[in-house]
């Protein structure tokens, strides 16, 4: 007979006898279930719910869950590759019981991120979280870095009275106006306590340049507890405004027109506990390495993009000339570039300095995004790049031969363009695996052909709810 002591291989050791003492503790606080929670390959968070009492039993042999969302679409679609999205196999979901979280803003729930294992104890190929994991511990182990990163949360609130798919802004006035912080005051005031209760250290929080859109800034951690956050934090802003009557989209465009949402990731690499953004004798304070980094995330945006601006949507958020960063280019603080070097408020740069990376979004799977971010400036440092002379202003203002002799070109402005770069980047598809690289391809293509012959309004309609 198979007992608690004897779970099968994928769980962590200690993890049985702490999930059954956290199920007493949770219990007692009144919490019912616990969301396993993880993010397929369109973004889209997918869940199982187990009873607090079965959480010993999930951290001892997991929760069966099919491996087939690894090719569905953000519509619930699915496409296929030589390996995923047929009706066999099954994998298990092992809750991280470091990252459990009980729900402020939903009574009677936790939360944990799952890693997904497969039925003989492996890793699953698919699985972003893993994929993640592997990436820092490969910078660790080549270069002796580990990093800092945090993402940015943009959000559209609107009403949740509008007709059936329509977005109706829950509040008006002008961008970063006291008018709208006034009209949401009170689910703001929730969010922030929510968040507080969630061990969520909130930096900023703000009304943004859309109608009816803020933005929440939280504090940096670890690559992997960055992605976890993020998912954890778009989950309680959610649950927080369907409290008050409202409903929030993260889809990168609402709308056809005016500025989308992003996800901006901020992120830095460190070495024995130092920063490597500041202190260094490059432009900027830069070390070598923080240099070569930036230089190998600059050099691959045209195939990241595939994984940092997944949708169709997406396109519709990366404009010129409206902060999206849509141009290989970096600059200091500067706003308009794919790469802003953010020194740090003076006395605090050790603390402060990162790379802010702008074409990401939040239908990007925050795991895969990150990844793939750290793989293509790890790619930097092996080869010692070096970044270009910087942008100042916007860069769609560069004359021809001014942006050719600073390597200055327009992003993809199509997913299928995007797709056709990440294709052909041997440097992404070797880090995140032949399985996870055929996987992010299928599925980009398959979002694309969803929507062909469709205007962009009926784009972002698609997609306004599905984020």
């Amino acid at each position: 007979m198979t007992t608690l002591a004897d779970p099968v291989p994928g769980g962590r050791p200690g993890d049985v006898e702490r999930a059954t003492a956290l199920s007493g503790e949770l219990s007692g606080r009144g919490v019912h279930g616990v969301v396993l929670a993880y993010v397929d390959t369109a973004g889209v968070t997918r869940v199982k719910t187990v009873p607090t009492a079965k959480l010993a039993s999930a951290a001892a042999w997991g929760v069966g869950m099919s491996p087939v969302f690894d090719t569905f679409l953000a519509d619930d679609r699915s496409v296929t590759t030589d390996v995923l999205g047929g009706p066999d196999g099954d994998l298990r979901l092992y809750p991280d019981l470091d990252h459990l979280t009980v729900l402020a803003a939903q009574p009677g729930w936790a939360w944990a991120p799952v890693d997904r294992i497969a039925q003989d104890g492996t890793p699953h190929p698919g699985c972003g979280r893993t994929f993640l994991r592997r990436t820092v511990a490969r910078a660790a182990e080549l270069h002796g870095l580990t990093f800092r990163a945090a993402l940015e949360i943009e959000w559209s609130v609107g009403l949740g009275t509008a007709p059936e798919g329509a977005f109706v802004p829950a509040a008006a006035g002008p961008a970063y106006g006291a008018t709208r912080q006034v009209e949401l005051s009170d689910c703001l005031a929730d969010l922030l306590a929510a968040c507080a209760a969630q061990g969520v250290d909130v930096d900023q929080l703000h009304p943004e340049y859309a109608a009816g859109q803020f933005e929440m800034s939280v504090g940096a951690l670890d690559p992997v507890a960055a992605a976890d956050r993020s998912v954890l934090v778009r989950q309680t802003i959610r649950a927080v405004a369907r409290r008050h009557g409202l409903r929030v989209s993260f889809s990168p465009a609402v709308s056809a027109r005016g500025v989308g949402n992003g996800g901006h990731v901020h992120l830095s690499a460190w070495r024995d506990g130092r920063s490597l953004h500041t202190g260094g004798d490059r432009r900027y304070g830069l070390t070598a390495d923080a240099e070569a980094f930036a230089a190998g995330i600059l050099g691959r945006l045209p195939a990241l993009t595939a994984v940092t601006a997944p949708s169709p949507a997406s396109y519709l958020r990366l404009k010129p000339s409206q902060w999206a960063g849509v141009f290989t280019a970096w600059g200091l603080e500067t706003r308009e570039t794919a790469i802003r070097l953010v020194p740090g408020t003076a006395g605090h740069g050790e603390e402060q300095a990162n790379l802010e990376v702008k074409p990401v979004d939040l239908a990007a799977n925050p795991y895969l995004a990150l990844g793939c971010l750290i793989a293509a400036g790890l790619d930097g440092v092996g080869s010692g790049a070096q970044l270009p002379e910087e942008t100042t202003g916007d860069p769609v203002r560069l004359d021809a031969a001014r942006a050719a002799e600073r390597g200055v070109h327009r992003l993809p402005a199509s997913l299928d363009e995007a797709v056709a770069a990440f294709r052909g980047d041997g440097v992404l598809r070797a880090a995140l695996g032949p399985v996870l690289a055929d996987a992010v391809s299928a599925v980009r293509e398959g979002e694309s052909a969803g929507v062909a012959g469709l205007d962009d309004e009926r784009v972002a309609a698609a997609y306004r709810w599905r984020y």
